[in-house]
């Protein structure tokens, strides 16, 4: 009896199942239509169409990746973020849904120029520019590696021509002023890595703690932010949910006003904004 494509998809839901993968049968169907060039879109219609030994070879490999929890985005080779994939690889933080947040709420007020700190895969500012086409950007990163990915990206999304990359510790290499400053920094306190799913082992960890209390970054681009903000200029950063107190007085500390604290849109604290005002 040949193998069907619908085979395939129960084989890899079964072993995702018993590796303990939540939504493995979803996953299943991911990793399947990448090995077979089936659409998600149309991978039902097409359960019932043969699929060969060489599907079944490749996929051996990804599902005993997949179990072992490297993160499935590394399988793919790609993240959906906001309106667009991005390519993913161990050099960038995995783009997530609750950093749409930080997109969403940077795109209800006007600005020309922005700042991307810690570009890392450069969803970010890739999903800031390609929606606001007048809009310019710097995209920094410490990591060299990071920032080919998100060049890459740049270049297949279509803004790599209004994009700067700038490889740089925080502010160190930035030069300029902007009407908009953006981070996603690293704010996992070094206490906290040991509760962490174990796919984000996979992932730089540089990207994720600060090896501290979670707060360094932000005392460093609060610090910064002031002399790169043109007046009227704004301030916004991705947090941990509890964090939202601790950044705020960081941003008042540092004399940015209209200080914020935004939710989710699973009602946790999730971006601080403020405001330059000279």
């Amino acid at each position: 009896m040949s193998l069907t494509i619908s085979d395939l998809v129960a084989q890899v839901a079964g072993s995702l199942t018993t590796a303990g993968i939540e939504g493995a049968p979803r996953e299943a169907r991911l990793l399947v239509a990448h090995v077979t060039g089936v659409p998600m879109a149309r991978l039902t219609l097409e359960m019932g169409q043969a699929a060969s030994s060489e599907h079944q070879e490749k996929l051996l490999p990804l599902v005993a990746r997949r179990a072992a929890r490297e993160p499935l985005s590394h399988l793919l080779g790609r993240r959906a973020f906001y309106a667009h994939d991005f390519k993913v690889t161990g050099d960038t933080l995995d783009p997530r849904p609750e950093t749409e947040t930080l997109v969403a709420v940077a795109l209800r007020t006007p600005f020309k120029r922005v700042l991307d700190l810690g570009t890392g895969s450069g969803a970010i500012a890739i999903s800031l520019l390609a929606a606001r086409l007048d809009a310019q950007g710097v995209a920094s990163d410490v990591s060299e590696a990071a920032l080919e990915v998100a060049r890459e990206n740049a270049e297949t999304i279509g803004v790599a021509d209004r994009l700067e990359f700038v490889r740089s510790d925080w502010f160190s290499g930035v030069t300029g002023e902007f009407d908009l400053i953006v981070s996603n920094p690293p704010y996992i306190a070094l206490d906290e890595m040991a509760e962490l799913a174990p796919e984000l082992a996979f992932e730089p960890r540089i990207a994720l703690t600060d090896e501290g209390d979670g707060l360094a970054a932000y005392r460093e681009i609060s610090a910064g932010a002031m002399a790169h903000l043109f007046d009227g200029g704004r301030l916004m950063v991705e947090i941990g949910w509890k964090q939202g107190p601790a950044v705020a007085a960081l941003f008042a500390k540092a004399g940015l006003q209209d200080v914020e604290i935004l939710n989710d849109l699973d009602g946790r604290n999730r971006v601080v904004c403020g405001v330059n005002r000279r």
